[in-house]
């Protein structure tokens, strides 16, 4: 089976006439729950660090750092907008396979579009492709890939920025078989990184070296044919479990964009059902937090296994915590960015009730199913099951709901005013006869 190179030929031949309209409508959700995320963390420790570092070195001001002033090669742009997009680790999730799929391929595609002409409709198209190509990737792997701990959304990722980016510079078969092979060698990104910069970091190489693994196989830099399916290559090396029909059967029929997921939580999706859980309890029985004696809670395992840190220090460790994040959702009915801000992990307050949360593992429970059971000090007992979180499939944001997201983290950053035209001009996407349009708006004005 030429799994590799039937991936190319679709990605090649793939016309947007062939994406059904629900299809595209997804794709532009995705995109804009992805811009929202871009923008709102441009001024983030993370985006700060690394704009110190690597600027002084980067190449001429081609593309836009969102949400900022600064301007640098594109290459560079696309790793700073996929660090500044999931760093918040509020971005998209593809749920078969916890993928955040935008962040490498939006980051790589809109810094490209920023240097040569790229209309909307195209960038939408190459942005499904690439979506496409990483999680059907992810797909093949999941869950051993994961399990072993390679971050899938780097590891994957990169695929999907060199397809998007390889479609929209127009390569040939062969040249998107190399593209896909140049990507495949700089696959990386270990979980050990979680709640740290790296994290954020992981999609932003991605991108960066999916664009530039796409720019290379132009010039027809060469890779191996086979980057998927050999013995030696990413599928083989990287995972205990190959499937390769996960990657070729039915493309063009399906599309993985439409399993795509919006956290309404600014942490670890696997929380979101506890998050949810407490927030419901709290708004029911107007709860404080202060009549709070106990909580429990009975989870699936990889709750623990991603997100059981007891005594989170900095905010982005608190994203890893189901212990901070449920004490926040009791106390302050949320867990958006600002629950996850270094002082609110140091909170007092925060900590005497993050200390009375415990959590049992129940390995018949789903990873988005959890049991709350909250113990008050007056001695009454409330309980809430979450079969769905808000935010899954079963339970998906609306187009209101991710649009006030969106004005949350970005008005902020760029005004009421710019935020408005920003969301408009994300939700007319298709229609943009100039993709890079989105990105000077993004750029503060004044």
């Amino acid at each position: 089976m030429e799994v590799t190179r039937t991936l190319a030929r679709y990605v090649v031949n793939a016309k947007p006439s062939d994406v059904p309209e629900g299809v595209k409508r997804e794709g532009v959700r995705s995109i804009l729950n992805w811009l929202g995320c871009a923008v709102g963390a441009a001024e983030h420790e993370a985006v700060v660090c690394a704009l110190e570092a690597l600027l002084p070195f980067a190449g001429k001001p081609q593309a836009s750092v969102l949400g900022r002033k600064e301007k640098t090669d594109i290459l560079h742009a696309a790793l700073m907008n996929g660090i500044t997009s999931h760093v918040f680790d509020f971005d998209d999730t593809h749920l078969p396979t916890i993928i955040h799929p935008s962040g490498p391929v939006a980051s790589a595609i809109f810094a490209l579009a920023e240097y040569m002409p790229v209309s909307g409709a195209d960038l939408l198209h190459a942005f499904i492709l690439g979506v496409e190509v990483e999680c059907r990737i992810g797909n093949a792997v999941y869950p051993n890939h994961y399990d072993v701990g390679w971050h899938i959304t780097g590891t994957t990722g990169v695929f999907g920025a060199a397809a998007a980016a390889g479609k929209l510079l127009g390569l040939n078969e062969q040249q998107m078989i190399w593209a896909l092979g140049i990507a495949g060698t700089q696959s990386s990104g270990f979980r050990e990184m979680f709640g740290t910069h790296c994290k954020s970091f992981h999609p932003g190489r991605a991108a960066q070296n999916g664009l530039a693994s796409a720019l290379l196989a132009q010039k027809n830099f060469t890779s191996s044919n086979q980057v998927l399916e050999a013995k030696r290559g990413f599928a083989n090396v990287m995972s205990t479990k190959q499937d390769y029909s996960r990657i070729v059967d039915g493309l063009g029929e399906t599309f993985e964009v439409t399993l795509n997921s919006y956290k309404p939580f600014a942490c670890g999706i696997v929380i979101h059902p506890s998050i949810d859980g407490c927030v419901q309890l709290k708004k029911e029985n107007g709860l404080t937090g202060a009549e709070v004696e106990k909580v429990e809670l009975t989870v699936a395992p990889l709750v623990l296994e991603l997100t059981g840190k007891r005594t989170p220090q900095v905010g982005l460790e608190g994203k890893f915590s189901v212990f901070h994040s449920c004490a926040v959702a009791l106390l302050y009915g949320a867990a958006g960015e600002k629950e996850y801000s270094d002082a609110m992990v140091r909170d007092p307050k925060v900590i005497a009730l993050r200390d009375r949360v415990d959590a049992t593992i129940d390995k018949s429970l789903r990873d988005d199913e959890v049991y709350v059971r909250v113990t008050l000090k007056d001695g009454r007992k409330l309980e809430k099951y979450i079969k769905n979180a808000i935010g899954s499939r079963e339970v998906p944001m609306s187009n209101e709901q991710l649009e006030a997201k969106f004005r949350d983290m970005v008005d902020d950053v760029l005004g009421a005013k710019q935020s408005a035209e920003l969301l408009a001009l994300a939700w007319a996407i298709e229609g943009l006869k100039d993709a890079a349009e989105i990105c000077r708006v993004s750029t503060p004005r004044g």
